[in-house]
């Protein structure tokens, strides 16, 4: 027992930091909230990006001289015809590459798909890959929420929630998936919740959606196993976000979104299996899922996180 637990510690100090200026990264939801800090972030640290959002497209200048590889940036190599929301995070990440003096420009590419439609989001991942030559880290994100109280049920509104929030998971994985497969590496990860473990009162949806999505990336975690592509699921609990902006409602533990985004990059890093945050809220969310029903239903009918 104790040589296990020295070699797990070892194994946890151990870890080789990820380069990610040798990364290309498809980010899905890429316009607001955790895709935007993690586009940010990971710009930051180097990475090439292919950004998608709906409304958004990136296409090759009519330039000559143009190239495929180094030379590409947000402005120049490829120019793009973007919503508003996804045009100023590759604006915000051109003005910090000034303002720091990089020695290199950043590497951004906007794509345009609607997570729901297989389709776009093929033809999305084949132009970042014709741009870079591969999609190392494909980062599930798009999502959005609903409140959803059984009395006053919407199947429409239900069936919106599932289709981006697990079909648009769905289509990203197959968008990239068999390319990593015969490179042998890759890394797919998903941003869950820790509402994936247990329903949530008037959250149906929202809590339906993202336990669909944690089982469906674990069960491919297990079907890749020894092949080369790792599968990370990520639990965060409530973040400062436009999904959770203007709630009157408490939201315990409530954390800033940097700081979530970079406790993300870590968990993506470490290729963890699962990492579910901040700790006080996932120990909290861990004895809900072995409460008797009883208990849990007298907590959770007294905590609506939802107006």
């Amino acid at each position: 027992m104790r040589l296990i637990l020295r070699a797990a510690i070892w194994k946890l100090h151990t870890v080789t930091p990820m380069d990610w200026s040798d990364k290309v990264v498809l980010i899905t939801g890429a316009s607001s909230g955790i895709g935007r800090g993690l586009a940010i972030e990971l710009a930051r640290r180097g990475a090439k990006l292919g950004l998608l959002a709906r409304g958004a497209e990136a296409q090759r200048a009519a330039s000559a001289t143009a190239g495929v590889g180094s030379s590409l940036t947000t402005s120049e190599s490829f120019r793009g015809v973007a919503s508003p929301r996804l045009q100023a995070v590759a604006d915000e990440i051109e003005r910090e590459a000034e303002i720091s003096k990089s020695s290199s420009r950043p590497q951004t590419i906007l794509l345009s798909a609607d997570v729901r439609d297989f389709k776009q989001v093929r033809a999305a991942a084949d132009r970042l890959r014709e741009a870079f030559g591969r999609v190392d880290v494909m980062i599930a994100n798009a999502g959005v929420g609903a409140t959803t109280d059984a009395p006053d049920l919407d199947p429409e509104e239900v069936a919106k929630v599932l289709s981006v929030n697990v079909i648009g998971a769905v289509n990203s994985v197959a968008a990239v998936l068999p390319e990593m497969l015969k490179r042998g590496r890759g890394q797919l990860v998903a941003i869950s919740s820790l509402s994936a473990y247990r329903g949530l009162r008037k959250s149906a949806a929202y809590c339906a959606s993202k336990a669909s999505l944690s089982s469906f990336f674990e069960s491919v975690r297990i079907d890749l196993l020894d092949s080369g592509v790792d599968v990370t699921i990520i639990h965060p609990g409530f973040i400062r976000t436009p999904l959770t902006a203007g709630r009157k409602a408490n939201m315990p533990f409530l954390m800033e979104l940097d700081y979530a985004v970079n406790k993300i990059i870590n968990a993506i890093e470490r290729r963890k299996k699962s990492y579910a945050f901040p700790w006080q809220l996932a120990t909290i969310v861990r004895a809900g899922m072995i409460m008797p029903n009883f208990m849990y239903d007298w907590i959770a009918r007294r905590n609506s996180f939802r107006e």
